[in-house]
Formats: structure tokens, C-alpha cells, sequence
């Protein structure tokens, strides 16, 4: 086996690393975002992720941000805000909305 072998094989381990954590990060998100609106009465529609950013502040993890449609009445959309670090929900914007 050469060092270019080794080289490969290291970075698609690195990117199954790396799929697998995102893919851990949107399941905690759509289960934090599928609680919160069934605590809040509210449909969720859809959920996005926005933007993912590695960040080193209190240790190394990646910073994301959700976009998710919901509805209060059932006939109207508004968007929503969740950012997460890791697979933990920060903060949560949610604006005004219409209820039936």
C-alpha cells in the first residue's frame, strides 16, 4: 500500500465521518423542531438546513442553522430560525404568527 492509498483512503473515511455527524445533527433537529411544535400547537411543514459551520469556541463542533415552515392555523406558512451547536438547539426564533 503507498502513502497516496493511505492518503484516499483516509479522506473517504473523513467524508463518511462527515455525512454521518450532519446526518446526526438533522435528526436531532427534526426531532427538537417535531417537540417544540407539538408543544406549541403548531404544524411543521418543512425544515432546511441553512448553513453548517465548524466552530472552536468551548471545543470543536459545528455550528447549524435551520430554516422550518410551520403553520398556527393550518391554511398559513411562516418561516422559522433554529441554530444548533452540535446536536443541541441554542436558540430558536419562531415570529409572529396567525392562530385559528
Amino acid at each position: 500500500m503507498s502513502l497516496f492509498d493511505l492518503v484516499i483512503f483516509f479522506c473517504v473515511c473523513y467524508v463518511a465521518f462527515l455525512f454521518w455527524r450532519f446526518r446526526a445533527i438533522d435528526e436531532a433537529a427534526q426531532a427538537y423542531l417535531t417537540r417544540y411544535c407539538k408543544e406549541q400547537q403548531l404544524q411543521l411543514l418543512s425544515v432546511a438546513r441553512k448553513q453548517s459551520r465548524l466552530t472552536l469556541k468551548q471545543g470543536i463542533d459545528w455550528c447549524s442553522e435551520f430554516e422550518f415552515e410551520f403553520s398556527g392555523n393550518g391554511e398559513d406558512s411562516s418561516v422559522g430560525k433554529l441554530s444548533m451547536r452540535g446536536q443541541r438547539a441554542s436558540s430558536i426564533y419562531v415570529p409572529p404568527y396567525r392562530v385559528s
